[in-house]
């Protein structure tokens, strides 16, 4: 991207960085990593100037505040393009992989859920503290007209396209009763918006928070609802009691909490946002077909049911609905656990010569290993016309012993990428093994690592020896 190349010269002095873009799934804006040498900040690329503003104005007032979140240290005059502090690549939700993917926190994981959610008073209260709320982007506080925009959002981008039959004027009396409910708190703080465990990134152990371009005026119960309640975390009963306690201790330096109360209004705000989030996974997901928000929708279906449990009789007509809602075949359809992914695995053999194997997946390549340290066989007359799967060569390969050690190596990285890929659900994973021709060395370790996987894992593996125009397929 030649305009934050250009920025960041401009700021750094540093020329020529390497730009690499970022992942990112969830809006309009574009993030790349610029480096030059050991130094690196992030770069932003984004389409809408007010909510630009927005995000670096609060971070401004926030870095002033002392408040662990990025710095802007350079912004484009056409206010597009700006550069903050780069804080790695560890977000929390990866930090905790391990309990989301079992259901099981260890200790480090829920620790430092409890840390998190113990600095959201300080962003909160200590963040709205001379703030200026006007340059909130789109609103300057959580009001009746916001609330509206995000249970139409739900009526609009979730329920409608599930052909779900409903009364427009039942839903929205609903609709503004939950508005004037939520509204009961009148409120001077910071509301994050969007805080979730994908916005809190981990550095030095610590937590700092991102994305709050969002944010505005507003009551504290809607972020302690994002968080606790985030569809893809999946926290058990037990660990969201933690959270919310843990949250509630924090809070009382800046305010004295009716625990119990603060708990009743708190269910409140959670059954609103689960409409939200359902809402922002219709569009994100069956409008705009993308997988992650797709996948989530059982989740934040689970969530709501559960909520809806103990009754929210102030909305009649919208608590039948819902129940409808939940046990409607369009819906039932995207409950129903899809199949499971199904990993594949693509083996190669190849000569150097003519370079790497690409990646008919199109996710890149995985590992490519190295063979020409482990000794020729190809260097003796008797073994030229022979390959890797010929008793003679691989005799010879065994009893030198070079490609078991080799081979120990490449199986416990092998090993531990596949089950891993397994757990994600991933369907695609690449092994190359590489020698001068691609007829001995590359082609014995190829077969070996091909049958390792088949055997260990039962998943389906393909084997290709490109430079001996073999391929076996061996099945799941």
């Amino acid at each position: 991207m030649e305009e934050l190349i250009a920025l960041f010269e401009s700021y750094t002095g540093r020329k020529n960085p390497v730009c690499v873009k970022l992942a990112g799934e969830g809006s309009n804006r574009c993030y790349f990593r610029l480096k030059e040498g050991d130094f690196s900040l992030i770069g932003v690329k984004g389409e809408n100037v007010p909510e630009n503003d927005a995000f670096i104005a609060i971070s401004d007032h926030f870095s002033k505040k002392g408040l662990p979140v990025p710095k802007v240290v350079a912004v484009a005059e056409d206010r597009l393009f700006y550069l903050q502090e780069d804080l790695g690549d560890l977000s929390l939700f990866s930090f905790i992989s391990h309990g989301v993917s079992t259901g099981d926190f260890s200790k480090e994981e829920e620790a430092m859920l409890l840390k998190t959610i113990s600095v959201l008073p300080d962003l909160q209260f200590k963040g709205a503290d001379g703030l200026d709320f006007s340059v909130c982007y789109p609103q300057p506080s959580f009001d009746r007209r916001s609330i509206m925009w995000d249970l139409n959002y739900f009526k609009y981008m979730f329920l409608k396209p599930l052909h779900i039959d409903f009364s427009e004027p039942k839903l929205e009396d609903d609709f503004e009763r939950i508005a004037t409910d939520l509204l009961e708190d009148a409120s001077e703080t910071f509301l994050y918006r969007d805080f979730q465990s994908r916005n809190v990134m981990i550095k030095e152990g610590e937590p700092f928070f991102i994305d709050f371009q969002g944010g505005r005026r507003g009551p504290i119960y809607y972020d302690v609802a994002s968080f606790v309640w985030q569809a893809r975390a999946k926290f058990p009963d037990s660990l969201r009691e933690k959270l919310v306690d843990a949250y509630i201790a924090a809070a009382q330096k800046y305010r004295n909490i009716d625990v119990e109360r603060f708990k009743e209004r708190l269910r409140l705000f959670v059954f609103f946002r689960n409409l939200q989030v359902l809402g922002a996974y219709g569009f994100r997901g069956l409008y705009e077909k993308k997988n992650r928000f797709i996948e989530s929708i059982p989740l934040a279906a689970a969530n709501l049911k559960s909520i809806l449990g103990t009754g929210f009789p102030n909305y009649p007509y919208l608590s039948e609905l819902l129940a409808r809602m939940l046990h409607h075949p369009s819906l039932q359809n995207r409950l129903e656990p899809a199949e499971k992914p199904v990993l594949k695995v693509l083996v190669y053999s190849f000569s150097y010569k003519r370079g790497i194997p690409e990646d008919p997946s199109g996710n890149g390549g995985g590992y490519v290993f190295d063979c020409r340290g482990v000794h020729n066989p190809g260097r003796y007359e008797e073994y030229k016309s022979s390959t890797g799967m010929d008793a003679n060569v691989i005799r010879f390969l065994e009893e030198n012993g070079e490609i078991l050690r080799f081979l120990e190596s490449v199986y416990a990285l092998a090993d531990a990428h596949v089950e891993r890929y397994i757990k994600r659900g991933f369907t695609h994973l690449m092994f190359s093994f590489g020698c001068t021709g691609g007829q001995h060395r590359s082609v014995y370790s190829a077969q070996h690592l091909a049958e390792h996987i088949a055997k260990k894992f039962g998943v389906e593996v393909e084997l290709i020896h490109r430079e001996q125009n073999v391929r076996r397929l061996f099945n799941a």
